[in-house]
């Protein structure tokens, strides 16, 4: 018997179980395949700031970069605390990006044209400026969500953390109204709350428990590139058309040049966006179109060659927010999931907000434009 089951070993259930067990609290994290076998196995790693406009995400963020640079001190995951750079081709996309940040009230520094090769000396001539935000950083997604499920069983307190790998959820366990566990393709689970941190899947584990979570598959694609014998790329650099396909709505293909480097020495290149169910049939049209953005943002790129690509499902909700905290038409059920493609980044904030919450203690942050039911009253 559990104080909290976790449904999803990926980055944000790992931080969940992380916080929780660090509370003092039971815990056993339940995932139909391996930890970080979904979404969070198909991620660049980013912990940013710099894409987000003002309110409850951004402060999510904020919460977010600080618990992150905390957790650095575990070690293990590559956390790179290495800066983003954010470039405009015109000097409209400039102007926008300078309004952008000084709504933000982040750090950041506003760089002309002529310096941004002070920040990254490959980049491409012509651009018009950017913005330099210092608190942007990356981690390396995998080695992160299994640290933090490491060091949660590491009892903290009282607390506990156990693992149920290759176990399905199939259905949810109730004692009257309440949820009590959950029924999986090895057995029962028995708990006193559960948190849906199925990423992608949160709406299908939700729709298991009664209730309507609109979050879809938003699929992307990542190039990889040989490993360089130098560094090419000092931080994480995109452009502005990044920022806007983030924000937008449509489900056709997006692309926009994203382009950072590794500790291992390879450069991983973005982003697309587009909405075609689970499908993880390889395009090569897309790859070709982030190859040539990434070239004419970095030319040094074109005698490089790429080594493979990936395919991941960023979880997408329709106002672009996460769904955080206890869902009240079902008592027991928490959600912690819809993250879309900033789930590594807000992570922390996410864990640490919702140990908060089943301890009874007061959050960091108000929990409201989080609130599972927000759809369900939007449509009404």
């Amino acid at each position: 018997m559990s104080d909290v089951i976790v449904v999803g070993a990926g980055v944000v259930g790992a931080a969940c179980a992380y916080y929780a067990a660090r509370a003092g609290l039971d815990v056993t994290v339940v995932d139909r395949g391996p930890v970080a076998g979904g979404t969070t196995g198909s991620g660049e790693g980013n912990v940013l700031v710099s894409d987000k406009e003002p309110g409850p995400e951004l402060e999510l963020a904020l919460l977010s970069n600080r618990l992150w640079r905390s957790l650095a001190d575990l070690g293990g995951f590559e956390f790179e605390p290495k800066g983003g750079l954010v470039v405009a081709e015109t000097g409209e996309v400039q102007r926008q990006l300078a309004e952008l940040a000084a709504k933000q009230d982040v750090e950041h520094t506003l760089v002309p044209g002529e310096s941004l090769r002070d920040y990254e000396p490959h980049l491409a001539e012509g651009l018009a400026g950017g913005v330099y935000y210092p608190e942007d950083a990356q981690v390396q997604p995998m080695l992160a969500a299994a640290r933090l499920l490491r060091h949660g069983a590491e009892s903290f307190g009282h607390g506990t953390l156990r693992l149920r790998l290759g176990a399905a959820v199939t259905g949810f366990i109730r004692k009257g109204d309440h949820v009590a566990g959950v029924r999986t393709s090895q057995g029962d689970v028995l708990g006193d709350a559960v948190i849906n941190a199925a990423g992608t899947w949160g709406g299908e584990v939700a729709a298991l428990a009664g209730v309507d979570l609109p979050i879809l598959p938003r699929r992307g694609f990542i190039l990889v590139t040989e490993p360089l014998p130098e560094p090419l790329i000092r931080h994480k650099v995109y452009t502005a058309a990044y920022v806007t396909n983030v924000a937008s709505d449509s489900a056709g293909l997006e692309t926009s040049a994203v382009v950072e480097g590794t500790p291992a020495g390879t450069v991983l290149i973005g982003a697309s966006r587009e909405r075609v169910g689970f499908d993880r049939t390889t395009s090569v049209p897309v790859l070709a179109r982030l190859a040539e953005q990434a070239v004419a943002l970095f030319p040094a790129l074109r005698e490089v060659r790429a080594i493979r690509s990936y395919c991941g499902f960023r979880p997408y909700c329709p106002d672009h927010l996460p769904v955080i905290g206890a869902d009240p038409r079902v008592p027991g059920l928490y959600h912690a999931c819809g993250h879309e493609g900033a789930g590594i980044g807000l992570a922390p904030a996410t864990g640490h907000l919702l140990a908060q919450v089943l301890t009874g203690s007061p959050t960091d942050l108000d929990l409201r434009p989080f609130r599972p039911d927000r759809f369900a009253e939007e449509s009404s």
